[in-house]
């Protein structure tokens, strides 16, 4: 589906006597823009000049002319972040609906580049919702200077069609409010266990040392320089855990013990992490899963910042850094539902840039 047809809808924030440009020029021109490369409205003005007559195919461009980067900085500073947001999320749900089982990991990024030492702004930060199989972002929120994201989390699952998916989240989002919300969504958890919940964590450690797994898997990869063993235990007796009784849908508790040795130094590191969880699985798929909840750092937050140079944008006014936030997700969206073989998404910007065909291609026009 044409991202367009859905972001149409939005509610114009600007008084009708600005209006010189219509809404859906502003949102065409932009995710084009970024798609192709650009990183601030002035790229995205400049964009807009070199591809004024490309532009005129799909978008009416008054006075044979494109907004300016205030106009569309300003648009952007005044649209409701939550509104298009959720246009968002409409159109991801549409183009690639979540399958059985499929792992969505949520976690938090901080915008650095939005802190505004001058108006004593904190820089913003942001948790999505990052599909394992599409690879691609179901959902963002904005976490308020006055909240945090356990706060955060459950507002974001609101927005979400979860119902059959495993969530995996960081320590941060092992709350038994944020356990039950899952279940009752009809969706499994992974939560990660660490010191915030400590009278859990001091309970499950030493189960592992005097209770025999349900399942364990051991694995050995050597890659990128260095060699990694990991080794997953499954326990599914919780009787001796007392604090288990007030985790909804509780289902076993997970340790897994990795060790890394980097082949040139032969440095070692060891570490040991433990997780609760509803799933009743193995632990080979246990292990796959965990695994798979870093894909957020490695594929979206790390892409945002290398790519899309997130970290360095200087977007900071009002409503304007979620909202180019989620611009850029819809681009990076755009990219990755791309499937042409053999081609990075950093060639795959270029091309949009180059080829106007292949921006077309991307965004499904």
């Amino acid at each position: 589906m044409n991202p367009l047809e859905i972001f149409s809808s939005l509610s114009d924030p600007r008084i009708d006597r600005t209006k010189v440009y219509p809404l859906e020029t502003i949102i065409f021109l932009t995710i084009s823009a970024v798609v192709a490369g650009a990183e601030t409205f002035v790229d995205v003005e400049d964009f807009g000049n070199l591809k004024l007559n490309w532009l005129k195919k799909y978008v009416p461009c008054p006075d044979n002319r494109i907004p300016s980067h205030d106009t569309i900085g300003n648009f952007y500073s005044r649209l409701d972040p939550k509104e298009f947001e959720s246009c968002f999320v409409n159109w991801v749900s549409q183009v690639c609906g979540i399958s059985q089982g499929e792992l969505i990991s949520i976690d938090g990024k901080t915008l650095r580049g939005s802190y505004d030492k001058y108006d004593n702004k904190a820089p913003i930060h942001m948790i999505s919702a990052w599909a394992s199989k599409n690879e691609v972002v179901l959902g963002q929120l904005k976490v308020t200077e006055k909240s945090n994201e356990i706060t955060a989390i459950p507002t974001l699952l609101d927005v979400l069609e979860i119902k059959g998916a495993i969530i995996s989240i960081d320590a941060m989002g092992c709350q038994t409010k944020i356990a039950e919300k899952i279940i009752e969504e009809g969706a499994n958890y992974i939560l990660a266990l660490k010191g915030n919940q400590e009278a859990l964590k001091e309970q499950v450690e030493p189960i592992f040392d005097i209770a025999t797994p349900f399942s364990q898997y051991e694995h050995t990869e050597k890659n990128h320089g260095r060699i990694e063993h990991r080794k997953c235990s499954i326990l599914t007796d919780l009787n001796l855990i007392e604090e288990a009784q007030n985790w909804k849908g509780i289902k076993a508790v997970v340790k897994i013990e990795s060790s890394r040795m980097d082949v040139l130094t032969e440095k070692q590191t060891h570490e040991t992490r433990y997780y609760i969880t509803s799933l009743h699985t193995d632990a080979k798929h246990m292990n796959q899963l965990i695994r798979g909840h870093w894909a957020i750092e490695n594929k979206l937050h790390w892409t945002l910042d290398v790519l899309f140079n997130e970290d360095l944008s200087r977007v900071r006014k009002d409503n304007a850094p979620e909202n180019f936030s989620i611009i850029r997700r819809i681009a990076l969206n755009l990219i990755k539902l791309d499937k042409t073989p053999k081609v990075s998404q950093r060639i795959k910007r270029h091309r949009a840039a180059w080829s106007e065909s292949f921006l077309e291609h991307l965004l499904r026009i």
